[in-house]
């Protein structure tokens, strides 16, 4: 089966002081480098307007109605003439998508040997076989009525067991309450599914006493409960006292864990982007599908996410399943979430953000495209529903909408022991694993040191994305290892639930 692949890689930056970046030579658009003003000749176009830096610029004529191409695939249609040289933006390029599509599966993508593992990290290594990253205390909450007593537990606890384990961190969330049928079994499914974490070494399960998420029924959810406590706040005479008792019981036994050799199979890497520029796709985005593709043959696991940011670029994802179930069950993700925002009287295209607009990129098709290369070129071996935790090694797609804090929380709940976040705009968001950001550009890097740990931008400058994709393995792996991400150490630590459903 002939499968298409997006080019990765930056070689035409290797060239000297480049102006513009066109990816594909099929491409009717390239990515300016820098600012560029009307009347230099760039890669022999004139530039005819004001083009910002990461925003496109034509490279030849497109007439009204033809498909405008980027990364090789278009990315929308011209709404209007587009000569060379001009600025190719939401004033003269529309998106093509319109709602569901009838996929077809040709052929099983091969599953490629394991390779030798190319290298290790420092591991928490738990009773049912899976390997942690850190060793927490995690306490969460069965409704959103206990969220403050949560963190004033795990404050106090914080202190109390300092230097004991890796830290006590409350998780707290709004729901719980006052939802209905699906809704509500989500919710659970989702708390039974951090409740199981391997980054956790305990875990206190705190609830009110008269919610609809009854601590009980969640409880049935989590097969081994050596290492979790629970109780009502409303069955006792102090719950803060109480929490503080069920802590202490957790970090007496988390304490005699320690980290072990663990090789690069043991990681489940979750994969996701924020606040997406124009350099995305270009620069953050393939670097970590360089990492997804060596982690992915090492026998490890990436995890793909943000359902409507592949919208436009299913193809190729669905044309790598390893099987017709798999292919059957990513492509009912993608059209599942179509429907669910036709349903609403919603397009599938209400993408990309205002923030993704004035960093450059215009369509979904555009976004999409960008998004879907941090899953590199690994095979898929499987998809999984929202609040499902991966099976196997391989390529995983989860079902989650694109909002930062809900897919990256369903990333963890799915297994991610790291998550690595690609960002063009920047955000101070954490979660429970700890969480790499990414900068798509060397601007954002500088201005927010205390936000971002690793730099994509030097791809720019250097073009040599094989070199970078070696220095952010080995920071991936001590971070495994234990070293704290910027996230961790400003303590951006949280979780959101997707509520779909009727609220009484």
């Amino acid at each position: 089966m002939s499968v298409a692949i997006i080019p990765l890689g930056m070689t035409d930056l290797a060239r000297p002081a480049p102006a513009i970046h066109q990816v594909d030579p099929r491409d009717d658009v390239a990515t300016a480098v820098r600012d560029l003003v009307p009347g230099e000749l760039i890669a022999g176009v004139t530039v005819r307007s004001d083009i910002p830096r990461g925003h496109k610029i034509a490279v030849r004529t497109v007439a009204a109605g033809q498909s405008v191409h980027k990364y090789g695939f278009p990315i929308g249609r011209a709404s209007v003439d587009i000569a060379a040289g001009d600025h190719v933006h939401s004033h003269n390029l529309a998106t093509g998508l319109s709602g569901e599509v009838a996929y077809r599966f040709e052929a099983a993508a091969a599953r490629p040997p394991v390779q030798p593992d190319v290298g290790e990290f420092m591991g928490y290594r738990r009773a049912d076989g899976r390997v942690g990253t850190r060793n927490e205390i995690w306490i969460l909450v069965t409704v959103g009525c206990v969220a403050n007593t949560a963190r004033r537990i795990a404050d106090q606890a914080g202190r109390q067991f300092a230097g004991r384990v890796d830290g006590v961190h409350a998780f707290p969330h709004p729901f719980g309450c006052s939802q209905l049928g699906d809704d509500l079994s989500a919710t659970r499914r989702m708390l039974t599914a951090l409740a199981r974490h391997p980054n956790a070494g305990g875990v206190l399960i705190l609830g009110l006493g008269c919610e609809s998420n009854q601590l009980e029924a969640l409880l049935e959810g989590i097969e081994n409960r050596d290492r979790v406590r629970a109780f009502t706040a409303q069955g006792e005479d102090d719950e803060i006292e109480a929490g503080l008792a069920a802590v202490a019981e957790l970090v007496a036994l988390a304490e005699q864990d320690r980290r072990v050799p663990c090789p690069l199979s043991d990681l489940v890497v979750g994969l996701k982007c924020g606040g997406s520029d124009g350099f995305s796709g270009l620069t953050a985005n393939p670097l970590v599908g360089r990492i997804a593709d060596r982690l992915a043959a090492a026998g490890g696991t990436p995890i793909l996410t943000e359902i409507p940011e592949i919208f436009g670029a299913e193809h190729l994802l669905l044309d790598r399943a390893v099987s017709r179930e798999v292919f059957e069950g990513a492509a009912g993700l993608i059209n599942g979430f179509k429907r669910h925002f036709l349903d609403h009287g919603q397009p599938v295209h209400e993408n990309p953000s205002p923030g993704n607009i004035a960093g450059g990129i215009t369509t979904l098709e555009e976004k999409s495209l960008g998004a879907v290369q941090k899953a590199g070129h690994a095979v898929l071996t499987q998809a999984l529903a929202y609040g499902e935790r991966v099976s196997q090694p391989g390529l995983a797609l989860l079902e989650s909408p694109g909002n930062d804090a809900v897919s990256s929380t369903a990333l963890v709940a799915a297994g991610a022991t790291v998550v690595l976040f690609t960002t063009g705009r920047g955000t101070p968001l954490g979660f429970p694993a700890p969480t790499l950001k990414i900068a798509s550009n060397t601007a954002l890097a500088e201005r927010k040191p205390r936000w971002i740990d690793f730099d994509a931008g030097v791809v720019t400058a250097s073009g040599d994305l094989e070199a970078a994709a070696g220095a952010l393995m080995d920071l991936i792996l001590a971070t495994a290892s234990g070293a704290p991400t910027r996230a961790e150490d400003n303590g951006e630590r949280e979780i959101a639930l997707w509520k779909r459903g009727v609220t009484l």
